[in-house]
């Protein structure tokens, strides 16, 4: 079984059409549709129905295709580990990142991770809601997730390996901007620009805690997807928003960025991978991140757990 047979398979099988998947793979269409027949030969099943319209998977091609993907990484993971040379560890190790928060982390990691083992691939997926990571390591998508406490699941461990102070962002112009500090009980009649509710997000979860803490429900007038599209529409003046201080890079004019008055209020920042885990390369990982992101040496008095 030949794997420029199986890439071709792939790349239809995603792209559900002849075309696109030749050019993807940088071949003829003709060359293209002559690998496949040969692959179904070899296989002795027809993988995809095709008719001038459409193309789509038969059972058989759908059931083939995980298998295939997997081969092909395995496939992927031998090339690499030629080019780095002889390295103790080869492997990939898919790392399940939330957004703007992880911004510093990543390339420490990255470049760490590198110069320990370059047999070890890092594959870095964007998980968008922190609060979906645990689950997503249980399900074998990631292979480590950054996400934030509580953790729930009892099917993963966690570390945390940082502190985020939870803000206000307002419009530059609103009369909140400004005072050094906003009371959360201030905020109690302003419009909320936030994160969907049902997606996972953690930032968003904590604003309902704390705002419900204060006695008041959140009046939400705008959801969006990002922190960054969140933080473009409080600049417009469309609400206000809890954010976290790991944003602050994120300088939009006329957007301000306030501490609450009071405490100062943290979420904690975990890692998180499976129990019971037997890849040599996440656990060559993990021991990288034991050095590059250690457990701070002091807890905040008042994290949101």
């Amino acid at each position: 079984m030949e794997t420029r047979h199986l890439r071709a398979f792939v790349a239809v099988a995603e792209e559900l059409h002849f075309s696109r998947a030749a050019d993807r793979l940088g071949v003829s269409q003709p060359q293209l549709s002559q690998q496949i027949r040969r692959l179904e030969r070899e296989l002795g099943v027809k993988l995809f129905d095709r008719s001038t319209r459409s193309v789509r998977l038969t059972d058989q091609g759908a059931a083939a295709l995980e298998p295939a993907r997997r081969l092909l990484g395995d496939a992927d993971a031998v090339r690499h580990a030629a080019l780095v040379g002889c390295s103790e560890v080869v492997g990939k190790v898919t790392i399940g990142y939330a957004g703007a928060s992880s911004r510093e982390l990543l390339p420490r990691l990255a470049r760490a991770v590198r110069s320990a083992h370059p047999g070890i691939e890092l594959a870095l997926q964007s998980l968008v809601y922190g609060g979906t990571a645990p689950a997503q390591v249980a399900a074998g998508n990631v292979d480590i997730g950054f996400s934030r406490l509580p953790v729930r699941r009892t099917d993963v461990h966690y570390r945390v390996v940082g502190y985020e102070r939870v803000m206000v962002a307002l419009p530059a112009d609103h009369p909140l901007a400004d005072e050094e500090s906003v009371r959360i009980e201030d905020l109690a009649d302003e419009p909320f620009v936030t994160f969907p509710a049902t997606q996972g997000s953690t930032v968003r979860d904590a604003m309902t805690r704390i705002t419900s803490d204060h006695g008041f429900t959140p009046r939400i007038l705008q959801e969006a997807p990002d922190s960054y599209t969140i933080l473009g529409l409080v600049a417009a003046g469309i609400g206000v928003t809890l954010t976290v201080s790991s944003v602050q890079h994120i300088v939009t004019p006329g957007l301000v960025y306030r501490d609450l008055a009071g405490p100062p209020l943290h979420l904690a920042v975990v890692i998180v991978w499976r129990k019971n885990e037997n890849s040599a390369a996440v656990r060559a990982v993990l021991e990288v991140m034991d050095d590059v992101l250690r457990s701070p040496s002091h807890q905040p008095a008042h994290v949101l757990i």
